[in-house]
C-alpha cells in the first residue's frame, strides 16, 4: 500500500480551527477581521474592533459551556461572533443560535429593566455547503413575520459564509468574497499567490498564513497536526486493506478510538477521515 506523504506548503490551512483563530482572532489580525466583516456586512461602517471574551459558562447547572472562536465589538458596541466549522455538522444552524444566546444574555444585567440589545451578528464560516449546488457563498438571516415578510425588530442577524460554494472564483463574475473563499480553501496547496488575489485584505490574509513567519512554537504545532492527519489517513487505509468485508468498519472505528485516546482532536480526525465531528464524538 502506498503511504500518504506529508507535504507542508508555504501557507497554513486557515480553515482548521486553531489556525483560523490565529489568522482572524489575535491582536495583529484586527485589520484583517475588520475588512472581512465589512465585506460581509457592507452597510455597516466599522472603524475599529476590540476583541472580547471567548469563554462563556452556562448558567444552567450541567448545561453546555461554550468557547467562541472569535468574539469582537466595534466602536458602536455591536457584537460579532465568528465561528469556523471545518467538517460537516448537520446541526450547525442550531449551534449558531445556541452560541449566540450567550452573548445576548450577557447584554441584560441582573436587576435591569432595560431589555434593549446592541446589534449582534453571528457569522458562521463553514467548509461544507449548507445549500447543495449553490454558487452563492453568502447567506444572511433575520427573523421575519411569515405572511408579510416584515422583519421582527430585534437586532440579531445570522450570516453564513459557505466556502465550498466559490464556483465563480477567479472569473470575471467573482465577488471579493468568492475569491476570498477560494484563497482560504486552496492556500495549503499554493506556493505563490495568484495575481487575481490582490488588495489589502489578501495582503493581510497571505501574510498571516505564511508558515515561515510563525513563531517557532506555532510552526512546530502546525507541523505536528499535519503529521497526525497523515498518520490517521495511513492507518485508516491500512485497516481497510487488511480488513475483510465485515471487519473494515470495525478497523476504522478502532483506529479512530486509538487516536482519540492519544489526544488527537475531533477536528483533526474529521479532517483526515471526512467524517463529521458528531460521528467521531459518538465513538467516545
Amino acid at each position: 500500500m502506498e503511504q500518504k506523504e506529508l507535504k507542508i506548503g508555504r501557507y497554513a490551512n486557515v480553515l482548521m480551527d486553531r489556525w483560523f483563530k490565529r489568522t482572524f482572532g489575535w491582536a495583529p489580525a484586527r485589520r484583517l477581521m475588520q475588512l472581512f466583516l465589512q465585506e460581509m456586512i457592507p452597510e455597516r461602517k466599522i472603524a475599529k474592533l476590540s476583541f472580547g471574551p471567548q469563554e462563556y459558562v452556562n448558567p444552567i447547572e450541567e448545561g453546555k459551556d461554550i468557547r467562541l472562536d472569535v468574539h469582537c465589538t466595534d466602536e458602536t458596541g455591536a457584537h460579532f461572533i465568528v465561528e469556523m466549522q471545518f467538517t460537516e455538522q448537520k446541526t450547525f444552524y442550531e449551534r449558531a443560535m445556541f452560541n449566540s444566546t450567550f452573548v445576548i444574555q450577557e447584554q441584560v444585567k441582573v436587576g435591569s429593566t432595560d431589555w434593549s440589545l446592541p446589534q449582534i451578528y453571528f457569522i458562521g464560516v463553514v467548509n461544507f455547503p449548507l445549500h447543495e449546488g449553490s454558487d452563492r457563498v453568502l447567506y444572511r438571516y433575520r427573523m421575519k413575520e411569515i405572511e408579510t415578510g416584515e422583519d421582527m425588530p430585534i437586532p440579531v442577524e445570522y450570516i453564513f459564509l459557505e466556502v465550498p460554494n466559490c464556483r465563480k472564483a477567479m472569473t470575471s463574475e467573482a465577488s471579493l468574497l468568492d475569491n476570498f473563499c477560494y484563497a482560504m480553501r486552496n492556500m495549503p496547496e499554493m506556493e505563490e499567490r495568484p495575481k487575481e488575489l490582490k488588495g489589502e485584505i489578501f495582503d493581510l490574509l497571505f501574510n498571516s498564513a505564511e508558515i515561515n513567519k510563525f513563531a517557532p512554537k506555532e510552526r512546530s504545532e502546525y507541523i505536528k497536526q499535519m503529521i497526525t492527519i497523515r498518520d490517521i489517513v495511513n492507518q485508516m487505509a491500512t485497516a481497510e486493506e487488511k480488513g475483510l468485508a465485515k471487519g473494515i468498519e470495525q478497523g476504522r472505528r478502532d483506529t479512530i478510538r486509538e487516536f482519540m485516546a492519544a489526544g488527537a482532536s475531533s477536528e483533526l480526525i474529521a479532517a483526515a477521515t471526512g467524517l463529521s465531528t458528531e460521528e467521531i464524538e459518538a465513538l467516545q
